[in-house]
């Protein structure tokens, strides 16, 4: 009887940590919203006089303004952007990923496949170039960008299909590789990624982008449409064979790719290419934000709170050991903070699929911690993506605590087993311990929380 009151105990603390770290989540989530970002780095002045940063836009000096853009978010930075310019929005198209529509009045949203492309966003990118066909110099153009663009604005290189795109998606997600080779490889094989979507526009070009990368690099993000390119062809061999992928992706890729080594295909523009001289990109949002607000509110709370960093990177399991090894330090040495402790972080982890199970980097993160944590008495980790999906699944990450992997074996399950099949999502179903948010509204990679009583 004793034990079982212990236990219930256990759970009530871990039921109050639970609801904590969703507070501290949302509240990294409400900083980042396109609304809220706008707001900070955007005011309009009386005369027609707009400040984006530090740089002041006259907008009388302009015949007209058009709004595009693509990613997860730009459909909600479209319709916060709207509000803010009104009837001085000539017209707009942004694509967004299917469910992550918004309102708008003079801007287009279309729905397309994320993560990997497919013929909606195919139809999506050429009516956006075509919108562009009618810009003329005198114009401005305000390009909304935020993470899942590279997959939702996509216009194949001559002689590439659809389905061989979709093909390379597919072995570059699973393969394990940073964002920045697989955007590598992807603005090389595109019309538009890479600085190029710069090159088919005859206005100024003013880009404000939600970051959902490490350092913020536009040139990353979404796959840098309108951000100098710093990678070529012979970066896209290299990364394919570091990954084993040579043997491979299509042929029409690999030929696109040899077209690019010879010379008979133009290299992604640099920059030194005088295309640059009309864009100016912003970076309106990111991790970093986020995280300062998720502090704020665990500070609030009661916690004693550190940032640990917004670079986390690497295998999200051997990531989370790490976290596992700050859990056990804490319990053990009140470093690097006592309890009631906060430890918070973001970045992108990535994972290298080798089984055949369904997840996402912040739930096999949460699968491996909840291994490393196992006993360690009134501990929970969150690991959830800021903009609401992880992987190809509906949650956008998962809770571990110290009864986790008690729980789980109380129903047969083998946490170690579900881990090898890159079995996530199945896992935390069953405990019913994933977090689902919806549509966020945002993304700015991935917020991961501890908390010990």
């Amino acid at each position: 009887m004793q034990l079982q009151g212990h236990e219930d105990i256990n759970m009530k603390i871990l039921h109050s940590l639970r609801e904590n770290a969703l507070e501290i989540f949302y509240a990294g989530l409400q900083a980042v919203e396109p609304e809220s970002c706008l707001q900070q780095h955007i005011r309009l002045f009386e005369h027609n006089l707009l400040k984006i940063g530090e740089t002041i836009y006259d907008l009388n000096a302009f015949k007209n303004i058009y709004v595009i853009g693509f990613g997860k978010a730009s459909g909600f930075m479209a319709s916060a952007l709207e509000k803010l310019l009104q009837e001085r929005i000539t017209g707009g198209i942004v694509t967004v990923r299917y469910g992550y529509t918004a309102t708008c009045n003079r801007i287009k949203v279309q729905e397309a496949g994320h993560p990997i492309p497919d013929y909606t966003g195919i139809k999506s990118t050429e009516e956006i170039l075509r919108f562009l066909q009618n810009v003329k110099e005198r114009d401005l153009v305000f390009c909304l960008i935020s993470g899942g663009g590279s997959a939702l604005f996509e216009s194949p290189c001559e002689g590439i299909t659809l389905e061989d795109i979709q093909t390379l998606n597919e072995l570059l997600l699973k393969s394990g590789a940073k964002i920045q080779e697989i955007n590598a490889i992807r603005k090389h094989v595109s019309k538009v990624k890479g600085g190029q979507l710069a090159r088919v526009c005859k206005g100024r070009i003013t880009s404000l982008i939600l970051s959902d990368v490490e350092n913020d690099s536009p040139d990353t993000i979404a796959s840098g449409p309108t951000s100098p390119d710093y990678s070529t062809f012979l970066d896209c061999k290299k990364i394919l064979s570091k990954y084993g992928l040579l043997q491979k992706i299509p042929v029409s890729i690999s030929k696109h790719i040899q077209k690019g080594l010879d010379g008979i295909t133009e290299e992604t523009p640099k920059t030194d290419n005088p295309v640059f001289n009309r864009v100016h990109n912003v970076i309106i949002g990111n991790n970093r934000i986020a995280l300062y607000e998720s502090y704020k509110k665990a500070k609030e709370l009661g916690y004693h709170t550190s940032i640990l960093t917004s670079n986390i990177k690497g295998e999200a399991r051997e990531v989370a050991k790490v976290f596992g090894a700050i859990a056990k330090e804490i319990h053990v040495s009140g470093n690097p903070v006592k309890r009631p402790a906060c430890i918070i972080a973001g970045g992108e982890t990535t994972v290298t699929v080798k089984g055949n199970g369904v997840g996402g980097r912040s739930q096999e993160f949460a699968l491996s911690a909840a291994v490393e944590i196992d006993t360690l008495m009134n501990t929970i980790i969150l690991s959830a993506g800021t903009d609401g999906t992880d992987g190809n699944t509906d949650a956008a990450g998962a809770f571990a605590d110290n009864s986790t992997v008690s729980r789980a074996r109380q129903k047969m399950m083998d946490p170690e087993i579900y881990l090898a099949d890159n079995n996530s999502y199945a896992f935390f179903k069953q405990l019913n311990d994933h977090i689902i948010t919806g549509p966020t509204k945002t993304n700015v990679m991935d917020i991961l929380i501890l908390l010990i009583k």
